[in-house]
């Protein structure tokens, strides 16, 4: 099963029913990929999505997370701090890094320097991208 990251703001559109990306969404709960995530990334999700929806819906999104087969509960014990512009998203690259994630999902500007960061190696796709890769799609 491939490895996957998906950001906070990624994970807040993958949900939405009505969403063009909800067959991601779909595709973690039909078992079809690996979700990577820290303690950290999860409270984040949950820290935001209880400001979209109530604060019950995102604790059961939460739960839901955590109690599927296809979680990777990761522990990053490197810190490598490659994002400068907004420390906070480190988490995401520190969590896929750390899971060796096949994808890193995220449409936000600040993950762009990993693209010229040869070190560590971190596949950074876009919604879009994702969404049509052979997970998502077969």
């Amino acid at each position: 099963m491939r490895p996957v990251v998906i950001d906070t703001n990624c994970l807040l559109q993958i949900i939405a029913r009505k969403s063009p990306y909800r067959p991601i969404w779909d595709a973690f709960l039909a078992g079809k990929y690996q979700l990577c995530v820290s303690n950290e990334i999860l409270d984040e999700y949950q820290e935001v999505l209880s400001k979209q929806v109530t604060s019950s819906i995102a604790e059961n999104v939460a739960l839901l997370i955590l109690n599927k087969k296809n979680v990777l509960l990761v522990d990053p014990h490197f810190h490598m701090e490659l994002i400068t512009a907004d420390p906070d998203d480190n988490k995401f690259v520190d969590c896929a890094f750390a899971a060796g994630a096949d994808y890193l999902v995220s449409e936000d500007s600040h993950f762009k320097v990993l693209h010229d960061i040869a070190f560590p190696q971190l596949n950074l796709v876009t919604l879009d991208e994702f969404l049509n890769t052979r997970l998502i799609t077969e």
